[in-house]
């Protein structure tokens, strides 16, 4: 299990996918986060839960690809869940360990839900 060593290589990961999904991002917080794993904003804002950072880092990347393209396609429709296939692959299979990792803690029970 690979994770990350720490936030700022996590948040160099953030902007490597951001420049490859040509994404402006304008402000870049990893933080405590209650209820989710992640949000974005139109202005450019994106925020990461910290605990991403004891977690896999192909997890991390199905996170961060996942609100990176909210920049462009603000729902989970078929354009959304095609640009998540051509960049992640099999991305179903990370969705379900995420799931999984928000039902073994309470906390994150609905971090996961369908927006």
């Amino acid at each position: 299990m690979t994770i990350w060593r720490d936030k700022e290589e996590f948040k160099a990961r953030v902007l490597e996918w951001a420049d490859k999904l040509d994404v402006k991002v304008d402000a870049l917080y990893v933080r405590p986060m209650r209820n989710k794993w992640a949000s974005c904003s139109t202005a450019g804002t994106l925020s990461f839960n910290g605990e991403l950072l004891s977690m896999e880092r192909d997890l991390g990347d199905y996170v961060i690809v996942h609100e990176l393209l909210h920049f462009s396609v603000p729902n989970h429709g078929k354009l959304w869940k095609s640009l998540m296939r051509t960049h992640l692959g099999d991305y179903e299979h990370l969705e379900t360990r995420m799931k999984q990792a928000a039902h073994h803690n309470p906390l994150r029970r609905t971090a996961t839900r369908r927006r």
